[in-house]
This record gives structure tokens, sequence and C-alpha cells, in this order.
């Protein structure tokens, strides 16, 4: 049976670009777009050309690109009231692009046009109609964003259906009905969404509709649904959630739940497998840590800690799961800790070990070991790579691929002109071999890390492509005040995965040393068995 298609829309290089933190290079933005190809996204909004010279240089660059599903499109806006189409400097700009296809963003909301673009309602709609006829007859494909849609319609709703459907009657190819500000409920969304569909089938070629949604009330994921279900059949957002504010509608969250859910059909077969690593590939390239808690792709969205679950879930999965984890790219997780049980250490050590079972001496040395640690404020329900590390050695399966002899690690405040605040000098063990190296940092951590990985690198080449992502430190009594044990949990990435690992001492560097020894001594491991 063939399944209603829903064209999913992607403006990570264009909306996600506007979020807090995000700044793309044009290298970047290629990555970025071939990423997102890969995916079997079937729209990239790429940028507008009009705004800054680095998305005009990144329209020349793309045209070197082979893509396989995505075609890009250039972003801008109507022309400007008291212009005429021809003669707008940012639709000449727009142009400039080369994209077969453009969308231009125009105002919906009545409010927007008197007080914001200060004209008047009858010049907003001559804008909107003037702006896609003369881009139709440049050749271009024209996408029209109904900006403000939905307050529109709360404020003057003939006047916003006005705008689509001068838009429709202009020959827009698909018109997005954006809930700009974020604040609709899916109720509105779904209502509003009725309202255009029964308006837009009047036309003799009504274009497709879309969805354009923001994050700011915590509902996007379910505006979009709301609208797919009232008759759009594309999906706008980024592919993590990236953007202006509180973000857009995460694409990695809400494209399972069309597929595994609805089932309609926005990849192209084969590629939701693919979903949790091309995310992970474009969390890195924008420099962003990836939240656990994504739905479907976040490393928390299968784990499971208490043993009642891990025990339930080894019996049937639907117990606890809502999908198969593969589905989507993802895997199960079971959290090391004192609540877990043995059949979800067991479960864990198989992947070692085919038959280990929660009987076997092994599990019960590590259940016994891992109370006792965790007594001692040790914590493994975030740090997996530490537990793997933990389950090689009781295994008798690690490899000691070094040791570290001494460190010694020194700040200093204020930092010099030609020097970082922080100086650290390591000496490791490999092989029979000495090895010392030394190097600055921002910070402490960061100069132990660096001189350790530079200790090292002439053995194990590899380790050039690892680096710290995240540091936490917590204190875990603090009645002992400043003599109290620390727990430092690391997080580290060599661009394809990211792992974690942790460190317990009274000392907060020697917990971070060990923190460290383990990350590396995992990505080692996982190198050579790979």
């Amino acid at each position: 049976m063939n399944k209603t298609q829903i064209e999913i829309f992607d403006t990570t290089l264009r909306d996600g670009a506007q979020g807090e933190g995000i700044s793309f290079s044009a290298r970047d933005k290629l990555a970025v777009t071939e990423a997102l190809d890969e995916l079997g996204i079937a729209w990239i909004e790429a940028g507008n050309p009009g705004s800054n010279p680095k998305d005009a240089d990144f329209f020349k660059l793309a045209k070197k690109l082979r893509l396989n599903n995505a075609r890009l499109c250039a972003f801008g806006s109507t022309r400007k009231k008291g212009t005429q189409a021809r003669e707008d400097a940012q639709l000449a700009k727009l142009l400039s692009a080369d994209t077969e296809t453009v969308v231009i963003f125009g105002k919906a909301s009545a409010l927007h046009v008197t007080e914001v673009l200060q004209t008047s309602l009858d010049e907003n709609l001559d804008m909107i109609a003037e702006t896609i006829d003369f881009l139709r007859s440049e050749g271009r494909t024209v996408f029209f964003d109904a900006e403000h849609f939905f307050d529109g319609l709360a404020l003057n709703n003939e006047y916003a259906l006005k705008s689509i459907s001068t838009a429709a009657a202009s020959g827009a190819a698909r018109i997005i009905l954006c809930d700009t500000n974020g604040g609709s409920f899916p109720g509105a969304v779904s209502g509003g969404t009725f309202k255009a569909v029964g308006l837009i089938r009047q036309h003799d070629a009504p274009p497709v509709l879309g969805i354009h949604a923001h994050n700011d009330s915590g509902l996007a994921i379910a505006c979009s649904i709301a609208a797919v279900e009232a008759g759009c059949a594309q999906v706008q957002g980024t592919l993590l959630g990236f953007g202006e504010r509180c973000g857009n509608t995460c694409l990695a969250a809400l494209i399972p739940s069309l597929e595994l859910k609805m089932g309609l059909r926005c990849l192209p077969d084969g590629s939701l497998a693919r979903l949790t690593e091309i995310s992970r590939r474009i969390a890195e390239i924008a420099n962003r840590v990836l939240s656990d808690d994504i739905p479907y792709i976040g490393t928390h969205a299968f784990s499971h800690k208490a043993g009642m679950h891990a025990d339930a879930i080894l019996k049937i999965r639907a117990s606890f799961e809502h999908i198969d984890p593969s589905c989507v790219g993802n895997g199960r997780h079971f959290l090391m800790s004192e609540q877990g049980g043995r059949a979800a250490i067991a479960e864990r050590v198989r992947e070692f070990s085919a038959d280990i079972d929660k009987n076997h001496p092994a599990v019960d040395a590590l259940s016994r070991r891992l109370k006792a640690l965790e007594s001692e404020g040790w914590a493994f329900d975030g740090a997996d790579a530490s537990f793997e590390i933990l389950v090689y050695k009781e295994l008798g399966l690690y490899k000691n691929f070094f040791d570290v002899i001494a460190f010694r690690v020194q700040s200093e405040y204020p930092a010099g002109k030609l020097l970082e605040c922080c100086h650290a000098w390591v000496k490791v063990l490999v092989n029979g071999q000495y090895e010392m190296a030394a190097a600055e940092g921002d910070g402490p951590v960061n100069a132990l890390d660096r001189a350790l990985r530079r200790s090292l690198l002439g053995f194990y080449p590899e380790l050039a492509k690892m680096r710290l992502t995240d540091y936490k430190v917590r204190v875990i009594d603090g009645k002992d005040a400043t003599a109290a044990k620390v727990r430092v949990l690391i997080e580290s990435t060599d661009g394809m995965s990211s792992w974690t690992t942790v460190g317990v001492s009274a000392d907060v560097i020697a917990a971070s040393c060990l923190a460290l020894v383990d990350s590396i001594a995992y990505k080692l491991t996982r190198t050579e068995s790979a």
C-alpha cells in the first residue's frame, strides 16, 4: 500500500542559524547540506543571499554539490513597499542564488502590515502578488511563507485568508502557514489549517499547504502534527530544533512519529534508520552538544534504570519502549546503578560475552563491585564508557594501553599575555617505554587533557580526532565542605560518537585524571575491537 507522502523541508541553515550560539561557516553549511541530503530531506532552505555575503557565497559553492535527494531553496521577502519588484535589490540577490525554487515571506497579519510594515492592507497584498508574479516570470518556482498566519487569523480572519488566497492566485506552488511567534495551541493550528484547506481548494491549481511552527510554547511538534492531520503536506523545521528564541520544530523528533505512528512517508526507504547517526553528525558540525533527552534519537530515549523495568523489557520490548530503537538508528541502554538488577547487568555484559546470564559469577561480581563503588560516590548511570571499562576488567578482556606514572598541574592568575592560565606535565608508560609531555590550557583539566593526549599520540595517532566536549563536577557530600569528595563526569567525542566517563576523588584534578584515563582507554578499546 502506498503511503501518503509528507514533504520535509529543513531550514537549519537559515532559520536554525538564527538560533543563539549557532554560527555556520560556508564549509559547515556545505557539510550540513550533504548530511541532510544523505538522510533524504526533500527541501533545504540554505540561506538568505540578500541578508549577508556568507549566504551569497554559499550558493556559489553549493553549485558544485551533487545532491541525490534534496533541492536547495534561497530565502527572501516580498518586495519593499513603494518599489517595483523588478527594481527591488533584495529580489535581485534572491535570483542571483540561482536556485530553481525560492521561498519568500510576506505578512498574513493585518497588525504587522499596518504597525510593522506601516503600509496599507491593499499594498501588502500587491507586494505578495507582484513578487510572486515577478519571480515566476524569471522561471522560479515560488514557495510563500504566510508569516504570522495563525496570529493573523485571530485578529483579522478575513485578511489572513485573503493573503494566502492572493499567493495562491499568483501561482505559489507551496503556501506555508507560519506560527511565527510560537504561541499557538494545536487546536488553533488545526482549525486555521482547515480554513486554509477549504479556501485553497477553490483555486484551479491549488498549492500544497505546509506548516512552519516555532517552539515558544513547547508545542511546535504538536502543532505540526495537528496541521498534518488537518491537510498540510509539507512540514518545515530544523533537524535538531535550532532556531530563533526557543527554536523550531525538531524534525528528528517529529519525522519518526509521522512515519512510525501515523503511517506517513517522509524519507526514502531505509533512511529513518540513519536518523540518529546523521543528527549526531550535524550536532558536531554545529558544535552543539546533542541533548540527551531528544525523543527517539537522544541517548536517554531508550534508557532504563529501574531493575523492574529492565527485567520487563527483556521479556517483552513493548513493556517500556514505544518503538524498536533500531528503527531510528538508536539503541537500548541499560543504566548501571544500585537501582538496577542482575538482569540489566547481564544484558550489558552479554554485549561482550554472549554466553553470560544473570547467574554467571561475573555478573554477581560486577553487581557487588558496582554497589561498593556507588557507596564511595561513584555513579555509572551517566558514565557508560567507564562501566564498559569495568566490565572488560572483570571479564579479563581489558588491555592496558598505558599507565599514568605522574602528573603535575599548575595554575596562575592572571594569565600572562603569551601564556594560557594553566600548565600540565604528564609522564606515561606505554609498552615499557616512558614518554613525557607538557601542555597549556584554558583551565587545569583542559591542560591535563592536552598533555595526556600529546604524550600518547606517538603511540596512538587515532587520539588526534578525540576531544573533550563537556565537563561536570559535583560535590558528593557537602557536609565535608572543601574536603569533600567530588565526582567528575567527562564527555568526549571523536566526531562520530560520544561517550562519558567518571572519576571520584577528594582532589578534583585527580578525579578528572581518572575520568580522562577511562575516556582515552575507552576510545582505544573501541578502535582496536572495531
